[in-house]
């Protein structure tokens, strides 16, 4: 570096003497191991950390989120969570299980700090290295003791410190945007684990109409009042009622063990969990399109991490800049000879990589494409949020006119068409197979409004993770594989 090369010209012109060297050498290792000190030992704090963490989770999700990985809280959080599940467990309290009790979300966490430890790590300072080194002859022993320190680390370590603390701010707020995307995942396991256990209780009722309405057609067909094809018929309604049966149960308890694991349930919790026997009503108003509007801004997580993304990589890259040139050491050296008189020399060196033959202009040009690419990065996040909202809420809106459908129209009319065949049935103009066949139809159109409600609330919980900056893929697609499996059905 220039500096180097100008402080060894400069011992010559203002002449210098050896002594005079020493002692400012002798100085500068002072003004070392003050630095070293005051700047370089800086430790993470996984307590602060924590509850920094809590409060962007309450902050983004509005929770009261407390989170500890400390293994000697865990049977205080046991009882609470074994409290929650004396009673059937809400939207809310799905969440506070998740973030008590979820051995996977603790593990993310733990991760994450150690991740913050070792950024903590590069902003400190290398340690200083001392070499003992003892010659003996017949009639002389000499002894040199060397204190060898990294000019480089004193020089960048104030780059270094901040480009640690810009590493730490990204991994915590990936962090916080981990935790809350565990908690969007918990929620929308939650109400597909309900909507399914709801559809499995239809779907029974299904099958036993139907196993009624095949057991009259067999014997009907013995007396001689059907025949063969009447009699399929309603055979092989029942037996797809019986298959639509059992792949409801089955998706009933693949959901049900979905939130047990991400809930974290041992054997025990998950016999004692406890579901609503449906989804919550539809709220009276939906949000609003001035909230989208709103939602983009600075404080959104995904443009924060993009940004704090560049602020890191340049950081770096001013880092690389400095040390991709030469590297400096200098060593303080003490050298005792004892023989038929005692002598004591002291001294320095001075050891410089000499970039000859790599002047580092690739690891310059790599760390300068990285934070290009960051920039569009952070420049295509800013662009898109506008359009994931959209999506997001496009999607939301759908859903929610869909299901607003179902319960304000299609239930209340399939009701009361099957109040109207009651009625002409104990009039005896319409038999008991037409009357089961209406039962068939109501039970239809309520298995199509849990549905309808199943969508509308995982699209809520989606356009909420969308308007904090975490968007989620698993609600804009819903619609979407609802008409691939009619497709498939037809």
């Amino acid at each position: 570096m220039p500096e180097i090369f100008i402080g060894i010209r400069s011992r010559s012109k203002f002449f210098l003497t050896t002594k005079d060297l020493e002692v400012l050498i002798k100085n500068v290792f002072s003004g070392f191991a003050v630095t070293l000190i005051i700047g370089g030992c800086s430790t993470l704090n996984s307590d602060e950390q924590l509850k920094k963490l809590g409060q962007e989770v309450t902050t983004y999700s509005e929770i009261e989120a407390a989170i500890s990985i400390d293994p000697g809280v865990d049977s205080s959080h046991d009882l609470i969570v074994d409290e929650i599940l004396q009673h059937s467990v809400n939207l809310v309290e799905v969440q506070k299980i998740a973030l008590l009790n979820s051995n996977e979300l603790k593990a993310l966490v733990a991760a994450a700090l150690s991740d913050m430890a070792s950024a903590e790590q590069g902003g400190r300072m290398s340690n200083p290295r001392f070499a003992f080194e003892r010659l003996s002859s017949p009639n002389e022993l000499e002894l040199t003791r060397v204190l060898t320190l990294g000019i480089f680390d004193l020089l960048t370590l104030p780059k270094r410190k901040s480009l640690a603390d810009a590493q730490v701010n990204l991994i915590q707020l990936s962090m916080t945007s981990a935790v809350i995307k565990h908690l969007t995942e918990t929620k929308v396991a939650w109400v597909r684990a309900v909507a399914a256990e709801e559809s499995r209780e239809y779907a029974k009722k299904s099958m036993s109409s139907a196993a009624a309405s095949a057991e009259l057609a067999k014997r009907m067909e013995r007396v001689g009042n059907f025949n063969k094809l009447e009699r399929a018929r309603e055979q092989i309604y029942y037996a797809n009622s019986a298959t639509k049966h059992a792949l409801a149960r089955h998706e009933a308890s693949m959901a049900r063990e979905n939130l047990a694991r991400l809930l974290g349930l041992n054997s025990s919790q998950q016999r004692n969990l406890k579901l609503p026997r449906r989804l919550p009503e539809l709220p009276d108003t939906i949000v609003g399109v001035e909230t989208l509007e709103q939602a983009v801004n600075q404080s959104r997580i995904d443009i924060r991490l993009a940004k704090n993304e560049v602020l890191m990589l340049g950081e770096a890259q001013g880092l690389e800049f400095l040390t991709s040139f030469t590297d400096v050491e200098m060593s303080l050296i003490d050298q005792t000879k004892l023989g038929g008189e005692r002598s004591t020399s002291d001294g320095f060196e001075l050891e410089i990589v000499l970039p000859v033959f790599d002047w580092g202009d690739q690891k310059r040009e790599v760390m300068s494409q990285r934070t290009r690419s960051a920039v569009f990065r952070y420049q295509h996040v800013a662009q898109s949020a506008v359009i994931e909202l959209r999506q997001s809420y496009e999607t939301y809106l759908t859903s929610y006119d869909v299901a607003k459908h179902y319960r304000d129209e299609i239930v209340p009319l399939q009701k009361l068409i099957s109040e109207e065949n009651l009625l002409r049935y104990n009039g005896m103009i319409i038999g008991v197979f037409e009357l089961l066949a209406d039962s068939r139809e109501q039970i239809s159109a309520v298995l199509g409004a849990i549905e309808s409600k199943r969508k509308f609330w995982i699209s809520h919980v989606a356009l909420d993770a969308s308007l904090i900056g975490n968007p989620m893929s698993l609600a804009s697609n819903e619609i979407q594989k609802k008409q691939v499996s009619e497709n498939q059905g037809h």
